[in-house]
């Protein structure tokens, strides 16, 4: 029988020491973030490559280090499991990545449209996989293809549908309501919540529902979302929208912080205001700091008073 003349594979071998406990833990997560895949528990491999013997001796010197043994070989397969079942491997973990990301789009797209922060997320993340995908598994187009989606949806915003247009509705007829949006609150619905919380009604109650879709009872008007009572129309975000059609447009902070947000929310380029990266940053961190919807908007609407208070003193809205 003929034999390749180079090794394919590279092969760490390792046992590791009962304590500490999280060493285990430690090591695992290192192996999965250079993409090695098992063949048996303490035996782990990757595709030779300089970059992968890098890899590995950093993580050998680690074990070594922490009281273990390991050992780096050059492998190659002569019986038993064939290298096409090794690269079967190494696909089928990336596929699960893949589907993880394509399954956080398709959330994203059914919430939507996501904000920019969340699809650049993905978008690192795929990045990240790819990287890892030694042999290119074939889940990666689906998962392309949902952020692919996901990123053309962010541009499209739903119409308004109504039987009763609010065109010229009073400031005193929003008042009392509940205020329904979509779960999972960004730049625009936070924004939204704030103008009204702070400019429509102090007591304005909110209601968060996981779906783009929602059918309102008595005394609940929806915002950013699929035939929202205040949603996008024509080429105004929901906050612009609900500021024209409350009356509020005669402010202009509102109008500045209006135009930050339409900016960061649909990024068309046709606002250039310098503070919009500064204002998409704070709201970032919000973001990332909870999951709660109340306290995102509760986080935000401080530091949007303070952006109120600032173009107030300005006295211009440039």
């Amino acid at each position: 029988m003929s034999l390749p003349a180079t090794s394919l594979w590279l092969a760490l071998l390792h046992q590791l020491p009962a304590k500490p406990p999280y060493l285990r833990v430690k090591i695992w997560r290192r192996l999965q973030a250079i993409g090695a895949v098992p063949l048996k528990n303490a035996v782990h491999v990757l595709p030779r490559s300089p970059e992968a013997e890098a890899a590995f001796l950093d993580l050998l010197n680690e074990i070594i280090s922490s009281g273990g043994e390991a050992t780096l070989i050059e492998a190659r397969l002569l019986a038993g499991q064939s290298d096409a079942d090794v690269r079967t491997f190494f696909d089928t973990a990336r596929d699960a990545d893949y589907e993880d990301i394509a399954q956080a789009a398709r959330r994203l797209i059914e919430t939507g449209p996501a904000s920019g922060p969340d699809i650049a997320k993905l978008q690192k993340r795929l990045e990240e996989v790819g990287r890892l995908d030694f042999f290119g598994s074939h889940g990666r187009q689906e998962a392309e293809a949902a952020l692919a989606e996901l990123d053309r949806q962010r541009y499209q915003h739903p119409d308004v549908s109504r039987s009763d247009p609010l065109a010229h509705t009073e400031t005193a007829d929003l008042t009392g309501r509940t205020w329904v949006t979509r779960a999972g609150v960004h730049v625009d619905r936070i924004a939204c919540a704030w103008l009204i919380r702070r400019f429509i009604d102090p007591d304005a109650e909110f209601k968060f529902v996981a779906s783009r879709h929602y059918d309102p009872v008595l005394g609940e008007l929806r915002f950013d979302m699929v035939d929202a009572e205040f949603t996008h129309e024509e080429d105004r975000c929901s906050f612009e929208t609900l500021l024209l059609r409350a009356n509020l447009s005669d402010d202009p902070a509102l109008v500045a912080i209006g135009e930050i947000i339409h900016e960061l929310d649909i990024a068309d380029g046709k606002f250039a205001r310098p503070e919009t990266a500064g204002v998409g940053a704070m709201l970032s961190g919000v973001c990332a700091s909870t999951d709660d919807d109340l306290q995102r908007i509760a986080m935000a609407s401080a530091a949007l008073d303070q952006f109120h208070s600032f173009f107030s003193n300005r006295k211009t809205d440039r």
